[in-house]
């Protein structure tokens, strides 16, 4: 299988955790089964592509993370790219996650999470500020 295949497969994947997620935001049930599915058993296959990836490709691989270009040069390797990108994927559900748990708990409006999921999907730390902004915000409110 080549790192494109793999790629191809984890964001469809990707895409049904945060399918999911949106779900467990409308069920605000502390831990539904789609939450449990976006936000956990989701994160975890892709955390095991990633381990894959990294342990058959990382060893010997040029670059490494003590500067810009050795980052760089790390990701010239396009299995460990896609390594990155998974990671990505798979932290980002992870934050989505936090960010629905949180907002259940918190009685956090709905319909002003949903753009925040959208952004952290897209963006992942933007998303986070703006769950963020919208939750103090909500603080402030109440």
């Amino acid at each position: 299988m080549t790192p494109d295949a793999v790629f191809q497969v984890c964001n469809p994947v990707a895409v049904a955790g945060w399918i999911a997620l949106m779900s467990g935001l409308w069920n605000r049930q502390p831990v539904s089964a789609a939450a449990r599915l976006g936000g956990t058993v989701v994160p975890l296959a892709l955390s095991g592509v990633y381990l894959a990836a990294l342990a058959v490709h990382l060893p010997g691989a040029p670059g490494g993370f003590s500067s810009l270009q050795g980052v760089a040069d790390f990701f010239t390797n396009r299995w460990l790219l896609l390594a990155g990108w998974v990671h990505y994927l798979a932290f980002d559900l992870v934050v989505g996650a936090w960010e629905v748990r949180d907002a259940n708990e918190r009685g956090v409006p709905r319909l002003l999470v949903v753009p925040c999921l959208v952004l952290t999907f897209l963006f992942g730390p933007v998303g986070l500020l703006c769950y963020h902004g919208v939750r103090l915000r909500r603080a402030r409110m109440s």
